[in-house]
């Protein structure tokens, strides 16, 4: 062939590609008759959108998009619902979802009698000797406000051991049956990192915080093969149906991985995934090793971020604190992470353009957070990274002392929070740190005046994971039922407009991905929640009864309502 036809043939093809109406410009999907919230501060409004191989191609009117129908097009009208980016969880826990659906779900018990009768009817299903497990209770909504002992659990369940874990996954509960098997007793040696709490007597509650869960945790049955896949569906199925487009997955191994790429490979999960591996360790300086994974399946999972673990939590009185508790001045929490082989770790991390995020609640965890990521970043100057924004992050960032919250900004640092952990949290937060030290407790509205990326997320299954609950908390910062106060803290709520960003763009650039995802413009993946309710300008106290009604996926309708 000549090098003349070549040419030809070549103008003919990019004149097909740019005509109007073309069968080559046809949209594969378009979206019209709707109310759009690009998140695109120079377009923020439209009406429609159309899609071609999995990204935007067209954001404006209805008559504009229509240009871009072709004979296998499919249209969808919105008859005026309300299109978003892509709602964002950026902190989860995607294995623990799916397991929460299939083991005894304690959420939600409000008194310790519910609590109590939820778990005797699961014991009734067993036979002598099954260890009962569940988890989701949290005991702050109780009256009185106190943890359950092995002898409440004895009562219901004396022929087999009941292990229980606290919402937040930092605390169980053990009856007497469960500590025999671990043999725990009042001279046990306590593990680094926990605690094993001791009654007046000195003897065992049965309450086991951080690492001392892993004391009877050990024992009870693994999940089969078929069951850890089970989980990543309904973790994936009930995702999707929320309005998520992507869970940042806030812990991992690399057998999990190879479960969900093969999990992925037969189409078990549809939802994006940001996958982190555990550390420090082996598998992350595995991760290390081998750099930032590459994006896959179709821009739907990526690993390159490593996931610490620096304090336990507040209402376990495991969060690490500067001065004691206010309501136990026995303790000021724990550190969690072996901080020598961390300080190993974090300038090999940097080097290797390999993100890191790190758990921390209290404000001496993130003291310590801070002062850790400061001395690697010192160490290794941007001339000797392989990513020069190394955007690394702190997840929960919940108490932090307002002398260090300047210092998110000076390193760069994403604050990745969970506006729910709040609106529960106050509850008992003014007893455990008393009201001095609310000062800098979940303090959006002042990270985002420093010019601090703040990634909002849920923490589910710790939360229960719903995206209309974490944005009415983060605008509203009043209790599901409209309870505030003072001590709340009210002036760091978040404009709506904030919170759009918490739950779209800030997400999508705390996994580095904010050129491809976060807003709804041309050129971007076709990643949309469709709602029922404009969330924008109805009253706060509507926003948890918003319904998600489509979620689509790369231009694929994965989830669609009633």
């Amino acid at each position: 062939m000549s090098h003349r036809v070549v040419l030809v043939s070549l103008l003919a093809s990019l004149v097909s590609l740019a005509a109007p109406g073309a069968a080559a410009q046809s949209a594969d999907l378009i979206l019209q008759h709707a109310i759009v919230y690009t998140g695109d501060a120079a377009h923020p409004s439209a009406q429609a959108v159309a899609v071609r191989n999995g990204n935007i191609v067209y954001v404006g009117t209805d008559a504009g998009s229509a240009k871009f129908a072709g004979p296998a097009t499919r249209m969808i009208d919105l008859q005026g619902r309300f299109v978003f980016p892509g709602f964002v969880d950026a902190h989860g826990h995607f294995p623990g979802i799916g397991e929460r659906e299939m083991t005894l779900n304690l959420e939600g018990t409000r008194t310790k009698e519910a609590f109590l009768a939820k778990v005797a009817a699961a014991v009734r299903q067993k036979k002598p000797g099954e260890w009962v497990t569940g988890s989701g209770w949290i005991e702050t909504f109780w009256t009185p406000q106190v943890f359950p002992t092995r002898q409440d659990l004895d009562r219901i369940a004396p022929n087999n051991p009941v292990y229980l874990t606290r919402a937040d996954g930092h605390a169980s509960v053990a009856n007497s049956a469960a500590l025999r098997l671990a043999n725990i007793t009042a001279a046990t040696k306590v593990p680094s990192g926990g605690m094993i709490n001791l009654d007046g007597d000195g003897q065992p509650t049965g309450m086991l915080i951080d690492h001392a869960q892993r004391l009877v945790g050990q024992l009870v049955p693994r999940p089969t093969p078929a069951e850890l896949d089970s989980a990543l569906v309904l973790a994936s199925q009930r995702e999707l149906s929320l309005g998520w487009t992507q869970v940042q997955d806030a812990h991992g191994t690399w057998a999990e991985v190879e479960r969900m790429r093969r999990m992925y490979r037969t189409g078990g999960i549809r939802i994006r995934i940001y996958k982190t591996i555990t550390g420090p360790g082996h598998d992350a300086d595995q991760l290390i090793a081998q750099g930032p994974g590459p994006v896959e399946f179709n821009d739907r999972f990526q690993v390159r971020d490593i996931k610490i673990m620096m304090d336990g939590a507040l209402g376990s009185r495991g969060a690490a604190l500067l001065e004691p508790y206010s309501d136990d001045p026995t303790t000021r929490g724990l550190i969690t992470t072996d901080t020598i082989a961390l300080k190993d770790m974090l300038p090999r991390a940097l080097r290797a353009g390999v993100q890191v995020e790190t758990h921390a609640i209290g404000d001496r965890a993130n003291r310590i957070t801070l002062d850790m990521y400061a001395a690697a970043m010192k160490a290794v100057p941007p001339s000797e990274r392989k990513v020069k924004d190394p955007r690394w992050r702190i997840e929960h960032a919940q108490i932090v002392n307002p002398a260090d919250l300047p210092r998110f900004k000076q390193l760069g640092l994403i604050a990745s929070m969970q506006p729910s952990h709040a609106i529960g949290d106050f509850f008992f937060a003014p007893s455990r740190l008393g009201i001095a030290r609310l000062k800098g407790a979940y303090a959006w509205e002042t990270f985002f005046k420093l010019g601090v990326p703040v990634a909002g997320g849920t923490d589910a299954p710790v939360e229960r994971g719903e995206p209309m609950i974490e944005f009415y908390a983060a605008v509203a910062r009043k209790s599901l039922d409209g309870r505030s106060g003072p001590e709340w803290h009210p002036e760091e709520k978040v404009t709506r407009e904030q919170a759009l960003k918490m739950f779209t763009w800030f997400p999508a650039y705390a996994a580095f991905e904010e050129d491809r995802h976060g807003s709804i413009v041309v050129g971007k993946a076709a990643d949309f929640t469709v709602l029922d309710q404009n969330i924008m300008k109805i009253p706060e106290a509507k926003i948890p009864a918003t319904r998600n009604v489509m979620t689509i996926i790369g231009g694929e309708v994965v989830y669609q309502g009633r």
